[in-house]
């Protein structure tokens, strides 16, 4: 396995669980749940993410701006992530702010997917993308768990 791959497997778990979010109503164990879930992944996939793909990313001068750039969009959604914890579940804003998050997600996860993987493709050789791959796995286990 390597780095785009590990990395694809997150995003379709991301892509499931933002789904299965934005269908929920009211304050429900369903919402609760799901929002953990949705949650619990997306803290996981960014910090093995960061760790294990933008910051090696980072010691070419290609990479830089790309890794800046996806490390700043993660920080985004956190803060969104932090606006729904401090917001009412039962409350039309908080399905609002979840559905833009959502969209936030996947943006994310396509740009990386369509402009991102290509470009560190090009960069990291075959050694570091399965390498690279091993320690996202741990990495992404260890912050689940």
């Amino acid at each position: 396995m390597n780095i785009f791959e590990a990395l694809r497997e997150s995003h379709d778990r991301q892509r499931a669980y933002a789904d299965a979010l934005i269908q929920t109503n009211g304050d429900t164990p369903e919402r609760v749940e799901a929002y953990q879930r949705f949650k619990s992944e997306l803290q996981a996939h960014e910090t093995a993410e960061e760790r294990h793909f933008y910051i090696p990313l980072m010691e070419f001068d290609n990479g830089v701006d790309l890794s800046r750039h996806a490390i700043a969009e993660h920080h985004e959604m956190d803060e969104m992530m932090e606006t729904l914890d401090e917001t009412e579940m039962s409350s039309p804003a908080w399905l609002a702010a979840a559905k833009k998050l959502a969209e936030k997600v996947n943006h994310h996860m396509e740009e990386e997917e369509q402009k991102f993987f290509q470009m560190a493709g090009k960069l990291l050789d075959d050694k570091q993308k399965e390498t690279l791959a091993g320690q996202y796995v741990k990495e992404y286990k260890a912050q689940l768990s």
